[in-house]
Order: structure tokens, then sequence, then C-alpha cells
């Protein structure tokens, strides 16, 4: 599978980057292509010190309008202030059977703490601005509580779940394999993408009780 990054120069991107080539080819994409380019060799000197001859995938840097037009799965690592920006740029370029994934997190950190952009300003999910955005594509929202630290951390489980919206079971089954293959990680069906608000609003609650209870790395897990 083809996995894409926009926005894989981060910490996040670095994070699913060396966890995913051990059996996907993974493209990190950038507005600056050596600065994507630079990121893929630092990612792969990491992955292939943690696999070894076990990596069957790979990790390349490319610009954002040319890796959109050849992945399967396209990861959106950006601000919630630039999905317009991003998504007019790949608009049109993108596979009709490629998966758009949201991670995005719209919230600001005010005097009382971290606060979830939409319910404090009356605007709109973050994986609703991208399926407006892209109306013509396979819209999914995962991976927002999940801790940056322990992702990038390649030798460490991250013991939590992640809810994922979508609107289609097959969409879903693809998004569960990648998710099963990083250690520790659950997926929790929330279900359609309009309830992605539920999920993108934990995570400054999550960073609300950890910076207020000194709990490092903190992420969600359901339990019975």
């Amino acid at each position: 599978m083809k996995v894409g990054i926009i926005g894989g120069t981060g910490g996040m991107g670095e994070g699913f980057a060396v966890r995913w080539a051990i059996h996907h080819e993974i493209i990190i994409g950038s507005r600056d292509i050596d600065k994507a380019k630079n990121a893929a060799a630092l990612y792969t000197n990491a992955a292939s010190s943690a696999f070894g001859t076990g990596m069957k995938g790979n990790i390349t840097g490319s610009d954002n309008v040319s890796l959109a037009s050849v992945v399967d799965v396209l990861i959106l690592s950006i601000p919630y202030d630039s999905i317009q920006y991003t998504c007019s740029s790949i608009s049109g370029k993108i596979g009709s059977n490629c998966i758009v994934v949201s991670p995005i997190v719209p919230m600001n950190r005010t005097e009382s703490g971290f606060v979830y952009v939409p319910f404090e300003e009356t605007k709109r999910s973050a994986a609703a601005v991208v399926a407006e955005n892209l109306p013509n594509n396979i819209i999914v929202s995962a991976f927002h509580t999940i801790s940056e630290v322990k992702l990038k951390n390649i030798n460490e489980s991250l013991d939590s779940d992640t809810f994922v919206c979508c609107d289609d079971q097959n969409t879903l089954a693809v998004l569960n394999t990648l998710i099963s293959e990083i250690s520790g990680l659950r997926s929790i069906y929330l279900g359609p993408l309009s309830l992605s608000y539920q999920a993108e609003a934990l995570t400054p609650m999550i960073l609300n009780a950890s910076k207020r209870n000194k709990i490092k790395h903190p992420g969600i897990k359901l339990v019975s």
C-alpha cells in the first residue's frame, strides 16, 4: 500500500512513517521537496535500524501535489487553518479510490486551558471542513488522541484507542489494517463522519487533564 503524509516532516508524520514502513511504501509530503526528502532519509535510517532485513517497505519524499496523485491513503497532518489552502492545492489530483484521513484537531490554548475551536467559535469540525474542500473524495477521521511522543518512539506500545469516523465499512477495514500495525493501538469505530467533532474534542480535554495532573504523554482507552 502507498501511504502519503502531507505535513509528514512533523512529529506525527515521523511516527507514522517509521512504523508503517515495515510493510508499506511511505511518501513524505511538503511544499518544500528538499525538506521532504531530508526527512524521508532520516526516517529511513530510523526504520532500517528498527526493522533491519524485516523492512519490506520504504520511505521517500515528494511535494504535496505529486504525492496526492499516486497514494492509496493520504494523511493530512496539517493545522486546522491550513485545510482550505492544502485541499485546494491537491483537489482534482487525488485518485478516486484514495482514502483521505484527517487527524486534525482545531484547538487553541487560553488562560483556562486548551479549548476546542468549533465549540468556542461556532465553527465546523476539521473533518467537515476537509470533506467540504474535497467533496469528491473518501474522507475518514482518525488518530486524534494518540501521543506524538509515543508514536515517534518505535519501541514503545501506545496502549490506547483511536476513534474512527467514516461513512463506509470498506474504508473502515482499510484504516483498521493500518491501525493494527501500530503496536498497542486499537481502532474504535465511533460512527459516521458527521460525528468526528466528538473524537476531535477529546484532544484538548486530554491535554488539560494531562497538564493539571502531571500525566506524561497520555492517550485514551475504553475498558469494560
